[in-house]
């Protein structure tokens, strides 16, 4: 796994910061509880780094990455012979990260077997290979990582009791992205920069104060991945590098065309009229005096586009919502009929 930065001065994310330093000094188990892209890796990271096992492996396994069938033989290791397919032997993950940090990740959606075999190594220092008859001695340390309410999980036998109480010495839980507002600024200023340094950009221009309120603006259900992969997204899209970055997708997935309930797309023109007499759909301008179908499109849909910023007061979101257009559709009409300059 490779060294990330962590990034934040939030009092909710620096105290999680600071609680992992102090328990990675201590040999214990560790659990590290988040939603999603909270950076939960980026914790395992720092318990191994700053612990006495520094310069041992770090050894990395997704226990939701792997079918039942194969997690204990990930985790344990088998023998030559073992099952169908086993030809030679194998070591396991314990085994791999002997003498320095396990970090399982996805702990959750480990099988009630698998657990029980975790806990005999917790307990005993031991795993046995499938397929073997001795145990082998091994110095691990074990940290988990899980967005799943454990303690629920055990009261509902979904999760040993018995293996919770061993893993949970210390309990780290990571605030989403929503509880460090103080942070996305200075998230999205470092992803922004070392993209731009990516493509070759020579300076950073930043971006501009909408984006930036629209970035704070935002729930952030993906945490800090997705603010991640948004402001990539903004600044690679972004045609001119001296200007500030000006418009951002915050929904990839967001179109006109976008299939609907797997049946094939359907075009804006299928979606059902408005039922408000005062949007700029339902009271469209007078058809211009022209032969020329091309222009008469064009003033028609520039009349559309000034209207809706009038009723709404130049507010571009407001007036891409009335007019059933994602902001980055608005924006290229506006580009389009050289309008940018009386929006906001």
């Amino acid at each position: 796994m490779d060294r990330q930065s962590i990034i934040g001065q939030s009092s909710p994310f620096l105290d999680a910061i600071e609680l992992a330093g102090r328990a990675a000094t201590l040999d214990r188990p560790v659990l590290v509880i988040g939603e999603r892209g909270t950076g939960k890796e980026l914790i395992a990271q720092r318990l191994h780094h700053l612990s006495t096992r520094w310069d041992k492996p770090l050894v990395v396994m997704n226990c939701a990455a792997l079918p039942e069938t194969l997690i204990e033989t990930e985790l344990f290791g088998h023998e030559a012979g073992a099952f169908t397919g086993a030809t030679r032997a194998r070591a396991g993950r314990f085994e791999e990260a002997d003498g320095g940090t396990l970090f399982l990740d996805e702990l959750g959606t480990l099988s009630m077997a698998a657990q029980e075999r975790l806990l005999r190594v917790i307990e005993y220092g031991e795993v046995t290979r499938i397929g073997a008859s001795r145990p082998l001695s091994v110095n691990v340390r074990i940290v988990a990582a899980t967005n799943e309410n454990l303690p629920r999980a055990a009261a509902e036998n979904r999760f040993r009791a018995d293996l919770l109480d061993r893993l949970s010495f210390e309990v780290i839980t990571l605030p989403p992205l929503r509880a460090r507002e103080e942070d996305i600024a200075v998230l999205a200023e470092y992803f922004g920069r070392r993209m731009a340094s990516e493509i070759g950009w020579i300076g950073w221009p930043g971006f501009s104060a909408e984006v930036m309120a629209a970035l704070e603006a935002y729930s952030w259900p993906g945490n800090v991945r997705e603010l991640r992969n948004v402001v990539e997204r903004a600044v690679y899209r972004w045609t001119d590098e001296t200007r500030p970055i000006g418009t951002i997708t915050l929904d990839p997935f967001e179109s006109p065309w976008a299939p609907v309930k797997g049946e094939g797309a359907t075009a804006p023109s299928d979606a059902p009229p408005s039922s408000d007499p005062s949007t700029p759909a339902a009271l469209p301008p007078p058809l211009p005096e022209t032969g020329d179908l091309r222009a008469a499109v064009a003033t028609f849909e520039r009349t559309l586009v000034e209207r809706a910023l009038e009723q709404h007061r130049h507010n571009q979101r407001a007036a891409a919502k009335a007019l059933n257009l994602s902001y980055d559709q608005f924006r290229h009409c506006l580009r389009k009929h050289g309008l940018l300059g009386t929006a906001r």
